[in-house]
């Protein structure tokens, strides 16, 4: 089975974060059997959604070999030579919705998309997802409050839960001292992670940073930080925070699962689901006292931990990439186009 994907997230030495979960999800999908997997980012913007369409079309309009994912690719996620043997993709899959219009220029058996968010949310973005969605075969959501969000009732009945999954063996449990002593942090002293950048508005840095000032804990962000450092970062703080007003998925609270980290977020996305049950974590509307009394004990204590890696183990992003190949098979047989 061939598969292109299509993201509108390339990174770039501003926010080499960008799009991560997609290039994470693309890794576990190419170590399946019996799929050939390739990756085209292009950045964010007008200018290259415009573009895009011919790049894709240069790059991509002839298929692509079984054995081309294993033979290199080009610095922005192509092929490094495809063309022989070229019979065509099964599937074209676009990550967000803007995504999804660019990737109509490449002929496919299947067309998908996983919405995200802001394609659903964003008044503007959101008239441009719900114009594409009747030329989609395959249609994803990163959770199920997303999906019914989705703009149109055939389009929330039809939506697959296919989020991008949190990568276990990166965020694993790290010894909190060696974490800060890779980040010249201070050994005892109480650390908040905020795990995104403060200037997306809808994951509340405010409500993080009056946090931080009423626990007299010193609040740490991932604005522009290389994913390989991350684990550091989570794990070098005595709890997480996510106060955000909305997520499509929350796979910032899985991460902190994945390495035992204590968290506080509001229940959005898939956070009431993951934090189900775990002692030590908070899943509540945002109250500054409420949650200031649930991270109490966390930053006192050296290096407080939660039973938690078997909960983000649930939604890992080899477990979510199964879970992509299996819908990719359905829809293929649904066109009576086995997969190549």
């Amino acid at each position: 089975m061939r598969a292109l994907i299509v993201s509108n997230m390339r990174p770039d030495a501003a926010h080499p974060e960008r799009g991560r979960f997609v290039r994470d999800q693309v890794a576990a999908l190419r170590r399946l059997d019996g799929v050939d997997v390739e990756l085209h980012e292009f950045p964010p913007g007008a200018r290259a959604l415009a573009r895009a369409p011919a790049d894709l079309r240069r790059r991509f309009a002839q298929g692509a070999p079984a054995s081309a994912s294993r033979r290199g690719r080009s610095a922005h996620g192509g092929r490094a030579d495809t063309r022989d043997g070229a019979s065509g993709w099964d599937v074209v899959h676009a990550h967000f919705g803007l995504a999804a219009w660019p990737a109509l220029a490449i002929p496919a058996r299947v067309r998908a998309l996983t919405v995200h968010g802001t394609d659903v949310r964003h008044p503007r973005t959101r008239l441009l997802t719900a114009a594409v969605l009747p030329l989609i075969d395959l249609l994803g959501a990163a959770s199920t409050a997303l999906a019914a969000e989705l703009p149109t009732h055939a389009a929330r009945r039809r939506a697959l839960l296919l989020p991008c999954g949190v990568d276990i063996e990166r965020f694993h449990v790290i010894p909190r001292a060696h974490a800060r002593q890779q980040l010249g942090l201070d050994a005892e002293g109480a650390y908040l992670l905020f795990p995104a950048d403060p200037a997306r508005a809808g994951k509340r840095h405010d409500r993080a940073l009056a946090l931080a000032h009423a626990t007299g804990a010193r609040l740490l962000s991932l604005g522009g930080v290389d994913p390989a450092r991350v684990p550091l970062f989570v794990n070098a703080a005595n709890a997480v925070c996510v106060p955000s007003e909305s997520e499509g998925f929350g796979l910032a609270v899985l991460e902190a699962l994945a390495c035992e980290v204590p968290v506080v977020a509001t229940p959005v996305g898939v956070h009431a689901e993951a934090l189900e049950g775990i002692a030590g974590t908070l899943c509540a509307p945002y109250e500054q006292q409420r949650w200031r009394d649930a991270l109490q004990p966390h930053l006192s204590a050296s290096d407080p931990r939660v039973q938690g890696r078997a909960s983000a183990e649930r939604f890992s992003v080899q477990r979510m990439a199964e879970r992509v190949r299996d819908a990719w098979q359905r829809a293929l047989q649904r066109s009576g186009s086995p997969a190549g």
